[in-house]
């Protein structure tokens, strides 16, 4: 008999900064969702689809899940992550090489009763100094919570990306392709210029750069068959962040625009002419109506 196909939503979701992102870019085999050492990179749920002959994988680049949650901002992202999961037919944990910690069980107690299976990835294995500690590592994990899975990986490579693939097909239940077998995210253009821009301010700035930006996308037209006119505001709460990310006689925000727009060009196989400006709006990240404008669900 010949298998049914298979479609199905896949919650990749974990503490921050444990690779969600780069396997998510991986699998789909080109760039959507941003990436910097910064945690809560990602804030918004990012539909990465993987069409397969047999099968169409939906997955949901979800923000780190954090105990943090004292700004609007905060509580619209975890918002984001714990509704991705109730949305999903299989949820994908990841931790990192580190293993299963307090804060880990922490994080996972939303999960530990969701009806749907829940596999374990653990994610980093190159940075593992020896081999020999992946047992007890995983021994630990299976002890906090009966995974349908538990597959060690590294992100950053392609070996073994098959495989899993494989297993994540076969967990999924029959179904017709929900989405155009050539649609490989959800999100627009506009959208991602907006994340690339600020993926370049945490690149470049890091810990300097304080957590509450956001950037708004105020125009993107295209003025010629080959060109894109795109204008972005980066958005902080005070006055001496806005002095960082401009930078001593602006350098640091031409620095910002150049390598933004360089991925933009990458990105959309066109020519990009990008402005970027910033403004501060005091306590914009516990504004109701602010975040909602910026794409965050908050309430």
């Amino acid at each position: 008999m010949t298998e049914p196909h298979r479609f199905g939503m896949i919650a990749l979701c974990g503490a921050p900064n444990v690779g969600k992102s780069t396997l998510l870019n991986r699998i789909i085999g080109r760039k959507i969702s941003i990436m910097s050492p910064r945690p809560q990179t990602t804030r918004h749920r990012i539909l990465g689809i993987k069409t397969l002959p047999a099968a169409q994988l939906v997955f949901m680049d979800t923000p780190g899940l954090h105990r943090t949650l004292r700004k609007g901002l905060n509580r619209a992202i975890h918002r984001t992550a714990l509704n991705s999961i109730a949305d999903a037919d299989l949820i994908l944990f990841m931790i990192d090489h580190r293993g299963w910690t307090e804060e880990t069980q922490t994080l996972f107690a939303p999960l530990a009763a969701h009806p749907k299976p829940v596999m374990l990835l653990i994610n980093k294995m190159d940075r593992l100094a020896d081999r020999a500690q992946l047992l007890p590592l995983m021994e630990r994990a299976a002890r906090a919570h009966a995974f349908a899975e538990i597959i060690p990986l590294c992100a950053r490579s392609p070996r073994n990306l098959n495989s899993l693939l494989q297993v994540l097909v076969a967990a999924l239940p029959p179904g017709a392709p929900g989405f155009p077998p050539e649609q490989t995210t959800d999100r627009s253009q506009r959208f991602f210029a907006a994340e690339l821009v600020r993926e370049q301010t945490y690149r470049l700035l890091g810990r300097e750069l304080p957590y509450a930006i956001a950037v708004e996308v105020t125009e993107f037209r295209q003025r010629a068959p080959q060109q894109l006119h795109i204008a972005v505001l980066i958005w902080v709460e005070k006055s001496g962040q806005k002095a960082i990310l401009i930078g001593r006689g602006g350098r640091q925000l031409k620095l910002i625009a150049q390598h933004a727009r360089k991925q933009m060009e990458r990105a959309f196989a066109m020519r990009v002419y990008l402005e970027v400006w910033v403004k501060v709006r005091k306590g914009w990240a516990d504004n109701a109506a602010m975040l909602h404008a910026l794409g965050y669900a908050e309430s």
